[in-house]
Order: structure tokens, then C-alpha cells, then sequence
């Protein structure tokens, strides 16, 4: 019996070992952790449970059956972040580089399967060289069964990938595929063609970290949610998200203990909003100062930062947040804000995150760049999952809301359930110099009377009560309340209930 046991320790050794100390010092000395370390640090101590320790792939092509290392180069298995079950696979660089094998592949699917199946977060930790060429066509099989496991568990368990090494190839549609994708700094990248194919074919010559790495993704492509400096923040940064989210769509997000009151007045927000309606302002103060302690954790960053995205608590509870950002292109809409908007509403809609918005929009971004990209299309994105979202909508208009953006931004006509706004809004259909040029064009050579007519627009329209006396806003709060009131709003939403009608699924302008 001992020597049974025995046996079992040094399998367990072994496997333990990945790819040998060799290749283990050589992932040491490139800043990177190894894939049991990774896991480690991001589920609670002492509760990993690993599946499929001894694993090892049938090929017996190009002298590969000489090497069959247990696990085949991903560690897989459940355990916990703060209490709630996730399950995890984390790629091992030091195992034939990571690379997928059909065996790989099937420990990942089994994990990613039972996520589905028990209602919770799959994690996956990339860090792979790409398909195992060795393996041929079954290489390339693996990797479609995970996708389709990608593709039926979206909107059924949150997924999120974390990149800590190569993905490149057929690899990166796994990770575009799930929720959130975090990158390291300076050691991740992610490409469909690396650099010598891209150099042959086009003749660009250009870096692995230029062409897919964390600041390209993060600032140009909006591939990426956010980048951290080594593989600890961004394990950490991981758990943190975690607490945020449900485990599935059938449960609500987690109740955390709170310690600022809910109708705690912020005097400060009185004077937030500049006298010149044309200064800007940080709208990042809002968000903190509405939050439970002034908690935020910002998704995207780093991209289309005329809109901010992220989630914070009131009352110890999940919101999405989206808001306008006056400080960066006037708080326009464009392109990339709005496809960045609408892929985090249609997120927090499938897994019942409530939404707040906050409102200060002069509109969509004018210029032929915007229409020849399609602006229209992807405007209507946000339109769109605004509009199909059955959550609870709470809207707060702080300045400006102006024309086809007030419409966008979850106003009453998209089924908002709260629209208030600060007496300084101004709701209208465009500024008060561009609709008194349209609407006195006689008196353009007149230039007094053009001063007076845009003060008296200014007086009829400028303001939120118009549109609080059709009833599109709710009521006009003061600017010091906002916690109170969005908290209030809120908690009497809890048991919201609004069902679409049937369909198989709908058609988003993509």
C-alpha cells in the first residue's frame, strides 16, 4: 500500500514539474509566473482542485511519443475567489510552449462544460505558442470545440480571459469570444498573423509588441479591457472583478457589506458643473462620489475615453456605469465610444447588473471619417442594446443632451425606469447658436438680434423643464441628492420584471 501511495506522490511530482526546473527558470527569467503559480494566486489558498493531472497526448507522429509529459500543457480544475466557485485553465509555456493539443483542448472543454452545467466563471489563463503542429488537423478540431463551448457559454456564466504570453493565430477567437480580456505589459501579445508573416506579405516591418501587444489592444483596437504591469496586479485585478459579477445568469450579482450611507449628501456636486457650458469637467468625480466608498473598477480605460464604462456598488449592491466624459472631445459620441458602450450594456443586461447613466452628450461626433466608418451602424449598437435591455435603467442628465445622443442614452423612450436630471441640463434638440441660425435664418445679418433670439431659445430650451413637463424626465434633483435619489431609485427596482417578446434572437446592427 505505501509503495502505492509512494508512486502516487511522485506522479503528482512530476506532473507538477510541467516541461522540467529548466524551462521553469527560463519562465522565471522572462517576469513570468508558471501556470500552477498563476492559479495559485488567483483562487483562494488551499482551494485549487486540479482535473486531469496526468493527462497526456496520443500522438505518435515526429517521435512525440517520446515525450508525453502528464497534463499536456494546461492545468485545469475548480476553486474558489473569495468564497465563490470559478473554474480555471492556465496554459503551461514550459510543455512543448503551451501549445494545444486535441487532449489539451479536451481538459479545457471538460472545465468549461462543467461551468455551464454548475453555474460558474470560467477563468482561462493564455499563454501558448498556438496549435501543436505535430498534431495536424486535430490541433485545429480542438480549438473549434472550444469555441463552441465559447460561444454557448456567453451569456450563461461570465468568462474572462487573461493573456500572459503568445496567442496568436486561430488561438485569439477563444479569448475575443469571452467577456472581459485583460493583458500584462511588455510580456503578452495577441495577433491573428505574427510579424514575419505580416513582413512577407505586406512588407510592414514591424514588432510582436507593436502589432498585438497590451498598450495596441488596450488604446487602439479595444481588443483588450485593461493591462497591468506584471502577472500579480493582473491576478489581483481578476479577483476583483470577480466579486462584482453573478456566478450566472440566473443568479444576482453578490451583496457586500457597505459602510457609507446611502443618503450621504455630496454638497461638493452643487458646483461640478462649470459656468461656461463650454468647460469641461471630470466625470469620474461624479461616479466616485455616487459610489459605495468611492469604489470603481474602470473597463476600458484606455480607449474611446470620451466615454467611461465600469461598475461600482450602491448599497453593496453591482451597478454598470456608463457616462460621457466632457473632458475628452466634449463628451461626443463616436465610433469607438459607442460600440465600447454597447458591448458593456449588453454584458450587464445578460447577467441582470442594473445600469446608471449619466448624461452630458452634444451629440455624435460630425466629419466623413465617422460616416465613412459607419457611425450610423454603430451608434445604432448603443441605441440598440439600450433599448433591448430589460434591467433596472436609472439616467441622470448633469449638462448637455442634445439631439439623436439624448435619445441614445437610455432615455425614457428606451425604456428607462428613472430619468432625473440636475437643474443645470439642457435638453434639446441642438445648441441654442446652431437652432437659432436654422430657425431665424432671415435675421443672420442682424447681428443683435441673432444675440437676443439665441438668449431666448436659450430660456425656452436650455433647460431640463420642458422635458420634465412632457414627463420624459422624472424630476429634476439637486446635484447634491444624486447618491440618495440613484440609490433609491434602485432599490425600489430590485424586483423589476420586463420580458421582450419571443424570438429566437435578435439581429444587433453589427
Amino acid at each position: 500500500m505505501k509503495d502505492i501511495l509512494s508512486e502516487l506522490e511522485d506522479r503528482r511530482d512530476n506532473a507538477r514539474l510541467g516541461g522540467g526546473q529548466k524551462r521553469i527558470d527560463a519562465q522565471h527569467s522572462r517576469g513570468k509566473l508558471t501556470a500552477r503559480e498563476r492559479v495559485e494566486l488567483l483562487l483562494d489558498e488551499g482551494s485549487f482542485e486540479e482535473f486531469d493531472m496526468f493527462v497526456s497526448h496520443r500522438c505518435t507522429d515526429f517521435g512525440m511519443e517520446k515525450q508525453r509529459p502528464a497534463g499536456d500543457g494546461v492545468v485545469t480544475g475548480w476553486g474558489t475567489i473569495n468564497g465563490r466557485m470559478v473554474y480555471v485553465f492556465s496554459q503551461d509555456f514550459t510543455v512543448f510552449g503551451g501549445s494545444l493539443s486535441e487532449t489539451h483542448a479536451q481538459k479545457i472543454c471538460k472545465i468549461m462544460d462543467m461551468a455551464v452545467q454548475n453555474g460558474a466563471p470560467v477563468i482561462g489563463i493564455n499563454d501558448s505558442g498556438g496549435a501543436r503542429i505535430q498534431e495536424g488537423v486535430a490541433s485545429l478540431a480542438g480549438y473549434a470545440e472550444v469555441f463552441q463551448r465559447n460561444i454557448m457559454a456567453s451569456g450563461v456564466v461570465p468568462q474572462i480571459s487573461v493573456i500572459m504570453g503568445p496567442c496568436a493565430g486561430g488561438a485569439v477567437y477563444s479569448p475575443a469570444m469571452t467577456d472581459f480580456i485583460f493583458m500584462v505589459k511588455d510580456t503578452s501579445y495577441m495577433f491573428v498573423t505574427g510579424p514575419d508573416v505580416v513582413k512577407t506579405v505586406t512588407n510592414e516591418v514591424v514588432t510582436a509588441e507593436e502589432l498585438g501587444g497590451a498598450s495596441t489592444h488596450t488604446k487602439k483596437s479595444s481588443v483588450a479591457d485593461g493591462a497591468f504591469e506584471n502577472d500579480v496586479e493582473a491576478l489581483a485585478e481578476v479577483r476583483r472583478l470577480v466579486d462584482f459579477l453573478p456566478l450566472n445568469n440566473r443568479e444576482k450579482p453578490p451583496v457586500r457589506p457597505f459602510f457609507d450611507e446611502p443618503d450621504r449628501l455630496e454638497t461638493s456636486l452643487d458646483t461640478l458643473i462649470p459656468d461656461n457650458p463650454n468647460t469641461p469637467y471630470d466625470m469620474k468625480e461624479l461616479i466616485t462620489k455616487v459610489a459605495d466608498e468611492g469604489d470603481f473598477y474602470e473597463i476600458q480605460e484606455d480607449f474611446a475615453k470620451n466615454i467611461i464604462t465600469g461598475f461600482i456598488r450602491l448599497e453593496g449592491q453591482t451597478v454598470g456605469v456608463v457616462a460621457n466624459q466632457p473632458m475628452i472631445l466634449a463628451g461626443c459620441l463616436d465610433i469607438d465610444s459607442s460600440r465600447k458602450a454597447a458591448r458593456f450594456v449588453r454584458f450587464c443586461d445578460c447577467f441582470e447588473i442594473p445600469i446608471l447613466t449619466l448624461v452630458d452628450v452634444p451629440g455624435f461626433l460630425p466629419g466623413t471619417s465617422q460616416e465613412y466608418g459607419g457611425v450610423i451602424k454603430h451608434g445604432a449598437k448603443l441605441l440598440f442594446a439600450y433599448g433591448e435591455a430589460t434591467v433596472p435603467k436609472v439616467t441622470v442628465i448633469t449638462r448637455k443632451a442634445y439631439g439623436g445622443a439624448y435619445d441614445v442614452m437610455a432615455s425614457k423612450h428606451l425604456r428607462g425606469d428613472f430619468n432625473y436630471a440636475w437643474p443645470t441640463a439642457e435638453i434639446a434638440v441642438m445648441g441654442a447658436k446652431g437652432a437659432t441660425e436654422i430657425i431665424h435664418r432671415a435675421d443672420l445679418g442682424d447681428a443683435e438680434k441673432i444675440v437676443q433670439n439665441t438668449q431666448d431659445y436659450e430660456d425656452r430650451f436650455a433647460n431640463p423643464f420642458v422635458a420634465a413637463e412632457r414627463g420624459f424626465i422624472d424630476e429634476v434633483i439637486m446635484p447634491q441628492s444624486t447618491r440618495r435619489r440613484v440609490s433609491r431609485a434602485f432599490a425600489s427596482l430590485r424586483n423589476k420584471h420586463v420580458k421582450n417578446p419571443w424570438k429566437k434572437h435578435d439581429n444587433i446592427p453589427l
